[in-house]
């Protein structure tokens, strides 16, 4: 792990470097969900060798401290890949990854910046308002439990935002494998850093960030080429949105992987993986 300053946050980084890397490897920025961290994304990574993977922890969660005078939104998040990149050394050569809330803070960097990467790869992308269509239940049982949460004393609210059991009832509902292997690796990866964010402030402004924007807001601002990888039974970004979404990009492309919903990152590794080659290897448009 390596330490850098941006935006007053000590952020928490980590570089993966292929061991025999040819000269064109692809270097890719890989930005994770709401309340995961990097973890989240190491799955992909290892079935990525021959590429460069940087991957921070965003400010308020993991290894990386909470922005010090700066609300955690999207715009926030949107100028912290900014100052990230230049501090990093991240030129516009850069494959810019998104994992569900982290596809709404690239989308949103791509569209407020067209020329600062080559590529951008959305993974369960989050394609329309939260509210809207079959997740909306889900999502205002969550504005529930967030609302719930900050009202309580401060002590109190963080053992509810922690609580082991609410941690793996969410994680039981978004797992698709019966695999009871995987599952368990699913769930303890949940409980070792579903709750690593650094204080409730910080968490409730970035759920209120990741359901009140979307993808689809900046859809026909990304003039470069995307790949969406999207799950065939994902709950939160379900799959009829993501062909609203393919339909309004200028470049886009979709994977569909059958038979799991919104964790890719941990269910279907190397399908995802396979599909990011594919795409990495065409020429952009």
């Amino acid at each position: 792990m390596a330490k850098i300053s941006v935006m007053g946050s000590s952020v928490g980084y980590w570089v993966y470097e292929p061991v025999e890397a040819p000269a064109d490897a692809p270097t890719v920025l890989a930005v994770h969900g709401f309340r995961g961290d990097h973890h989240g994304l190491l799955r992909i990574a290892d079935h990525l060798p021959g590429m460069r993977l940087v991957m921070p922890d965003l400010p308020g969660f993991g290894r990386s401290a909470a922005f010090e005078s700066e609300p955690h939104t999207v715009d926030s998040y949107v100028e912290f890949l900014h100052g990230f990149m230049a501090a990093t050394g991240l030129g516009a050569d850069t494959v810019l990854l998104g994992h569900s809330f982290g596809s709404i803070i690239a989308s949103h960097f791509v569209a407020a910046d067209p020329d600062a990467v080559l590529k951008l790869i959305l993974i369960n992308p989050i394609a329309a308002p939260a509210l809207e269509g079959p997740k909306g239940l889900l999502t205002r049982l969550a504005v529930i439990y967030y609302q719930v949460s900050a009202r309580l004393p401060e002590r109190l609210g963080l053992a509810v935002l922690r609580s082991p059991l609410i941690v793996r009832l969410m994680s039981i509902t978004m797992a698709k494998t019966r695999d009871p292997q995987l599952r368990r690796f699913i769930h303890g990866q949940h409980h070792s850093y579903f709750s690593a964010f650094a204080n409730r402030d910080a968490l409730q402004e970035s759920f209120r960030a990741s359901v009140g924007s979307n993808v689809r807001e900046v859809a026909t601002r990304l003039a470069l080429p995307v790949l969406l990888v999207a799950g065939e039974k994902d709950e939160i970004a379900v799959l009829k949105d993501q062909h609203l979404l393919l339909s309004e990009l200028p470049h886009g492309t979709l994977c569909v992987i059958p038979d799991v919903g919104h964790l890719i990152h941990y269910e279907t590794p190397e399908p995802a993986a396979a599909a990011i080659r594919t795409f990495l290897e065409e020429p952009p448009a």
